[in-house]
């Protein structure tokens, strides 16, 4: 690593082994004001500038979020400081990356511009814009990288537009208290405390910008970016199935995979596996049906001819039937115009429905709500027409989903999420014989004075 930036490193005990080669590594290059500038002149001084270290962050940072760590680095107002110890810098990463919740703390309202203060209150809009600063940032260095996971997305059309962008900042920062949609104007040290603690897509958004910003496991060959440690769920699943689409219509986007795949249980956060797509397949309810079915656990996801994207996740398999299915780890979601999860109440178990051919009982498929009512209607004859209800009792803090209460779908998607889960196959499935499946064959074998050995020996099917 070289002497001096083992003297570097070892001014800051914050960082582990590991950390401590590409800190002080990031450190040096930022705090070179030209090629001629002697490493011993970096040691006597021990600062960056913030002109030199726009210049080193600026093609992968969002110009707000560089302000904000201006200010955490170099003070604001009339207590700036032209340049910033090694202690400082690393701090930075170290209070973002790990920190406590009171680290984070400090790090939010000195980014903001503000004296960490229990007394102090927030401006929601300055939280909000913090929030979006950071998911740009994430999403820029998403745009960046050449892993094949994210070129996968990239290239069949997820693009991480700025409007989308701003949506996932926004939804990030609206549950710091109060009501969803209609937040207070400040925020009280209490209630970001909360947040901190509780808010797991900002802390894996911020480790992840700044674990980028600071080089941490920069390799060609990472899936990057690399979240520390390894075993974190990936923001961005592995898409798989999407590779056979050459024509595949994207209608989401890279911020809406990130937000809605951070609301799923960990064990389905690192793949998508492409089922159904209304423009790809056709709009057949019975090919959807075909094709979802016994895949585990999905989501589906529905633009409505206004532009409305909203959907649900559905846990348990889809199976043809009279009844609910489902668990509580259900809930439905809206990706435009705004992000929003409504989990599940615990009020009753309707979570998913799905029938199809029957006389008496609904054709369609159901998520939420009653019969009539769902949360999320899709209707089987004529596919292509669904509905939103008012209130769905079934999952907490529900708005309708669509513009309108009925609406046209102009888009539908359905994923499996996680790993596809092998099918057991009963044990009266298993002892069939080939004849049992080819009458055909039996009939032959029977003309042929031939008979089956195994006719009396077969214990009888159970009842």
């Amino acid at each position: 690593m070289g002497n001096t930036s083992k003297k570097l490193a070892a001014k800051c005990t914050l960082l582990t082994k590991d950390e401590q080669k590409y800190v002080a590594a990031t450190f040096r290059a930022g705090s070179k004001n030209s090629e001629r500038i002697r490493e011993d002149d970096l040691i006597v001084s021990g600062k960056v500038d913030a002109v030199s270290l726009e210049k080193f962050w600026g093609p992968q940072i969002d110009p707000r979020l560089a302000q904000y760590l201006s200010n955490f680095l170099f003070g604001s107002g009339h207590q700036k400081s032209p340049s910033v110890d090694f202690n400082r810098f690393a701090e930075l990463y170290v209070y973002n990356v790990r920190g406590t919740v009171d680290e984070r703390m400090m790090v939010t309202y000195n980014s903001l511009g503000k004296d960490y203060n229990e007394t102090v209150e927030l401006p929601y809009q300055l939280l909000k814009e913090y929030c979006e600063s950071i998911a740009s940032t994430y999403i820029k260095i998403v745009k960046a990288s050449q892993s094949r996971r994210v070129r996968t997305w990239i290239d069949k059309g997820f693009r991480g537009r700025a409007s989308h962008v701003q949506a996932l900042g926004e939804a990030v920062a609206a549950t710091v208290g109060g009501d969803l949609d209609s937040p207070h104007h400040h925020c009280s040290a209490e209630q970001l405390s909360k947040w901190l603690e509780t808010n797991s897509l900002l802390k894996q958004l911020a480790e992840l910008v700044f674990i980028n910003l600071y080089g941490i496991n920069k390799k060609g060959s990472d899936e990057s970016p690399t979240p520390l440690p390894p075993s974190m769920p990936s923001l961005l699943p592995l898409p798989e199935g999407l590779d056979a689409m050459p024509d595949y219509p994207a209608f989401t986007d890279l911020s809406h995979i990130v937000w809605l795949n951070s609301h799923l249980p960990q064990q389905h956060q690192h793949k998508w596996r492409f089922l159904f797509s209304s423009h790809i397949h056709g709009e057949s309810f019975s090919t959807m049906a075909g094709r979802i079915q016994d895949q585990g656990a999905s989501i589906l996801i529905i633009e409505d001819s206004s532009g409305h994207i909203f959907g649900g996740y559905a846990p348990c398999p889809w199976s043809i039937g009279p009844n609910f299915v489902g668990t509580d780890d259900s809930f439905l979601f809206a990706l435009a115009p705004k992000m929003r999860a409504y989990p599940a109440t615990g009020y009753n178990d309707h979570f998913q429905y799905i029938n199809h051919h029957t006389k008496t009982l609904p054709n369609g498929l159901i998520m939420g709500g009653q019969f009539e009512f769902g949360g999320i209607w899709v209707n089987a004859d004529p596919f292509g027409e669904g509905s939103s209800a008012e209130s769905c009792s079934t999952y907490r803090g529900y708005k309708r989903l669509s513009k309108d209460p009925t609406f046209h779908i102009r888009s539908l998607e359905v994923w499996g999420v996680g790993d596809k889960p092998e099918i057991i196959k009963d044990e009266d499935e298993r002892d069939v014989s080939v004849l049992d499946t080819n009458p055909e064959a039996k009939a032959i074998l029977e003309l042929a004075g031939r008979t089956r050995h195994s006719d009396g020996i077969r214990e009888p099917p159970p009842l």
